[in-house]
């Protein structure tokens, strides 16, 4: 799966300021960032990215994610914590 129909599975399923998807091989690593992640523990933010990608995930289709899901005030005190 392209590293684009990802961000664009996510992108229509959830209200994102900013996704990133990269591949190694059949590794994917994605970013995203949203309001819809204020408030939600790390786990229940990666079952919100989990969710829409499911179909994929089952299929075998995808099968190594790495996922990082940030608010938007979080991902401005990353950017500059590891700039």
């Amino acid at each position: 799966m392209e590293p684009k129909e990802i961000e664009a599975r996510l992108q229509e399923a959830m209200t994102l300021s900013e996704v990133r998807v990269t591949a190694d091989g059949s590794h994917y690593n994605i970013l995203a960032v949203g309001e819809c992640f204020d408030g939600l523990s790390k786990v229940r933010r990666q079952q919100a990215i989990y969710a829409p990608l499911m179909e994929k995930i089952t299929d075998g289709t995808l099968h190594a994610l790495s996922i990082k899901a940030f608010t938007p005030a979080e991902w401005q005190r990353e950017k500059i914590f590891n700039s």
